[in-house]
């Protein structure tokens, strides 16, 4: 039993919700997995989303490369 709202995991499954930490280690506990395979997948679904919607495109307009510094 994970002893999470079934709201929770329902939104999460739909996309609307982010897997936070504690989902993430109540995942990893009932599965036998680590919470960075759920962290990692749903950073993975975060940056195919951004993808999507061209943030990777915006932010090189906006943003130049800086420069490191000495010292």
């Amino acid at each position: 039993e994970l002893r999470i709202p079934l709201q929770r995991l329902h939104d999460v499954l739909k996309g609307k919700r982010a897997v936070s930490l504690d989902t993430a280690l109540r995942l990893a506990r009932y599965f036998g997995t680590s919470a960075e395979v759920w962290l990692n997948l749903q950073t993975r679904y975060d940056l195919e989303r951004a993808e999507d919607d061209a943030l990777p495109e915006r932010i090189a307009r906006e943003v130049r490369p800086g420069v490191a510094q000495a010292g």
